[in-house]
C-alpha cells in the first residue's frame, strides 16, 4: 500500500512477523554477556565528529566517505555513530569506569549508521552487538571474548557455518618496520593500484591489504608478509592465543591479509566468517586496541573487543533454518455480543495475571462466532476461551483446543489452573523456540 511517505533508502522497518529472530539473537547476546560477567553500556546515537575522526582514523573509508555528519546550531560537527568502540571508550573514561587497576567488561546492542550502497546484510542504518574489555593485556582476555562469541554461535544453532580467522598486527613499532617494506612494494606496483589504494598509499598503506577489489589480488598476494616484521614477543602473544583457543575447542585459520578497516587495532585482529551469505562473509570482527584508550586520554589502559552485525547474523540464521518462528498468542478470548465488554476485559486481565509470560489476546471487536473463531485460528493460538450468554449467566467458560481435541466447560478459577498446566505441558513438548 502506498503512503504519503516512504522510508529512506537503506533504512529498514522490522515488522512483528519478522522480529522473532532479532529478539532471539538479542536475548542470546545478553545471556552470553551475563555468563561472562559483562555489563550493558548504552551510549548516545550522536557524538562529536572529532571523536570518530580521532579514534577510527581520518584516512579510513568510514570517516572519509560513510559518516552521517552535520553541524548543530552552534556550528559544532556532530555524527551519527558509525561504530561503538570509540563511544564506549569515551563513556568509560567520562563516567569514571577505568580506575587504576580496574578490569571492566561491557557489552552493547544498538543501531549504527553509515552512508554506503545498501545490500544484503548491509544497510545505512544497521545494528551491532559488541563486547569490550578494558585493563587486561594478555592473550587470555582475547581468548575469552572469542570463546564468548563461539558460545553465542552454539546457542543460535549456527556454529557449523562460521569459521574463525586470526591475524596479528604486532606493536606500533612492528608496523612501522613493515610499513616501509609495504610502501616500497606498492610503489613498485603503482601502475596497478586502483584509486582507493593510491589514496591509502601515503596515509594508511596497510589498508591496501584490506581491498576487496579483485583487480588488486595479485598486488596484495605479492606483498611482503607482515609476520616477517613482527617481534618475538608479538609472535608469542599470537601463538599463545591460538593455543588457548584450540585447547578450548575453537580452531582458527591464520589469515595474514586480515588487517581490519579501522586504525585503532594492534596485536590480535579476528573475524568470524561464513560462506553462506555470498560476498558479505564477515559476521563478527574485532581485536585489540591498546593505543586507543591512551589516545583518548587514559594512559596505560589496554582494550580489546568485538562487534557483530545483527543483520548478517539474522540472515545466516534464516539461511540455516535456525531462526525461530514468529511469536503467536497462547490464548484467544472470545465473547458473545450479549456479554458486557467490561466482563470480557476483566476475564482477559485475570488470565494475564494468572499466566505470567503467556500471551492472551482478547477479541475486542466482537462479531459473529464464525468470524471470531476465524480470527482465533488465524492467530495461531493454542486455545480459545469462549464466553457465550449461557456461560456468562452460569459463571463458566468453554476451553477449546484450537488444534483439535475435546472442549470442556470450567469455572473461571478452574480455567486458570487448567490452562497453566496445559500450556506448561505444551512448552515441555515443543521447547522455548
Amino acid at each position: 500500500m502506498k503512503t504519503m511517505y516512504s522510508r529512506l533508502r537503506g533504512m529498514a522497518d522490522l515488522v512483528p512477523a519478522e522480529i522473532a529472530p532479532w529478539q532471539a539473537l538479542e536475548r542470546r547476546v545478553r545471556e552470553a554477556a551475563h555468563a561472562y560477567g559483562y555489563g550493558e553500556l548504552r551510549t548516545p546515537l550522536i557524538e562529536s565528529t572529532a571523536l570518530f575522526a580521532r579514534a577510527i582514523g581520518e584516512s579510513t573509508d568510514v570517516v572519509e566517505k560513510e559518516m552521517y555528519s552535520f553541524p548543530d546550531r552552534k556550528g559544532e560537527s556532530l555524527s551519527l555513530r558509525p561504530e561503538n568502540t570509540a563511544g564506549c571508550v569515551r563513556a568509560a573514561i567520562e563516567n569514571g569506569l577505568l580506575q587504576p587497576g580496574s578490569v571492566n567488561r561491557i557489552f552493547y546492542i544498538g543501531p549504527m549508521f553509515r552512508y554506503e550502497r545498501p545490500q544484503l546484510g548491509r544497510q545505512r542504518q544497521f545494528h551491532q552487538a559488541g563486547a569490550e574489555a578494558y585493563g587486561l593485556s594478555g592473550p587470555a582476555i582475547e581468548a575469552e571474548l572469542i570463546l564468548m562469541s563461539a558460545r553465542l554461535w552454539e546457542a543460535l544453532g549456527i556454529r557449523e557455518a562460521v569459521q574463525l580467522e586470526l591475524n596479528t598486527l604486532g606493536t606500533p613499532e612492528d608496523r612501522a618496520r613493515y610499513r616501509e617494506k609495504l610502501v616500497a612494494h606498492l610503489e613498485s606496483c603503482r601502475d596497478a593500484l586502483d584509486e582507493d589504494s593510491l589514496r591509502r598509499l601515503d596515509r594508511n598503506p596497510l589498508r591496501v591489504l584490506d581491498s576487496k577489489n579483485p583487480d588488486m589480488a595479485d598486488v596484495i598476494a605479492a606483498a611482503p608478509a607482515l609476520r616477517d616484521s613482527l617481534s618475538d614477543e608479538a609472535l608469542r602473544h599470537f601463538d599463545t592465543l591460538r593455543e588457548q583457543l584450540a585447547a578450548n575447542g575453537v580452531e582458527s585459520i591464520e589469515n595474514p591479509r586480515l588487517v581490519r578497516g579501522l586504525d585503532y587495532y594492534s596485536h590480535t585482529v579476528f573475524e568470524w566468517t561464513t560462506d553462506r551469505l555470498g560476498s558479505q562473509s564477515a559476521v563478527c570482527a574485532g581485536g585489540r586496541y591498546d593505543g586507543l584508550i591512551e589516545q583518548m586520554g587514559k594512559a596505560d589502559m589496554p582494550g580489546v573487543g568485538w562487534a557483530m552485525g545483527l543483520e548478517r547474523v539474522v540472515a545466516l540464521m534464516d539461511a540455516l533454518d535456525a531462526a525461530p518462528s514468529p511469536a503467536v498468542p497462547d490464548v484467544f478470548v472470545i465473547g458473545a455480543d450479549e456479554v458486557p465488554a467490561s466482563d470480557m476485559l476483566a476475564l482477559a486481565e485475570s488470565l494475564r495475571t494468572a499466566l505470567p509470560g503467556r500471551a492472551v489476546v482478547h477479541n475486542t471487536a466482537g462479531g459473529s462466532w464464525k468470524s471470531q473463531f476465524r480470527k482465533a485460528d488465524k492467530s495461531g493460538a493454542r486455545y480459545a476461551v469462549v464466553v457465550g450468554a449461557d456461560e456468562h449467566a452460569a459463571g463458566t467458560v468453554t476451553l477449546k483446543p484450537l488444534g483439535g481435541g475435546e472442549q470442556e466447560t470450567l469455572t473461571r478459577d478452574a480455567l486458570k489452573a487448567r490452562l497453566s498446566a496445559r500450556l506448561a505441558a505444551a512448552l515441555g513438548e515443543t521447547g522455548d523456540g
